[in-house]
């Protein structure tokens, strides 16, 4: 058996373990954040399941997907549980139940209850904490089909 003489320098063999090394761990990186990534979105989906079988048991039909849902409301709720029992949010919620009039002639309507259930639904699943306070605002608002 014989082998052969080195003819690279120790210099160049540094150079490519170095090179290597780098790679591999970039692409160890890149893969613990795919991995991640995955999980947190396969849990996103089932929270968004969740929400959506809720919506089947209230009777309100929807043609989105969990994945589109989970892509709007992530694993937190978004926008909808970012603060749903501030001033801000109420006065918002309580704009976009208005007569849609700019100014004076801006006028609160009487809506059906129907209309604030799917708010409240996400915030049941998505934040459940705030669930009981915005219940008790839902509640003392006028609604049609709540017998007020």
């Amino acid at each position: 058996m014989s082998t052969n003489n080195e003819t690279q320098s120790k210099r160049e063999r540094s150079v490519i373990s170095v090179v290597v090394i780098t790679v591999l761990v970039v692409l160890a990186v890149i893969a613990t954040t795919l991995f991640i990534g995955n999980r947190q979105e396969e849990r996103d989906v089932e929270k968004a399941q969740q929400l959506l079988d809720s919506f089947a048991d209230a009777g309100i039909s929807v043609s989105f997907t969990p994945e589109q849902v989970a892509a709007v409301l992530g694993d937190d709720g978004g926008a909808t549980c970012a603060d749903p029992n501030s001033a801000l949010a109420r006065s918002t919620l309580l704009a976009g139940l208005a007569n849609g009039a700019g100014g004076p002639g801006l006028r609160p309507t009487i809506v059906e209850s129907r209309l604030l259930q799917g708010q409240l639904l996400i915030i049941e699943t998505y934040c459940p904490e705030e669930a009981e306070e915005f219940q008790e605002f839902v509640d003392s608002l006028a609604t049609v089909g709540d017998g007020s």
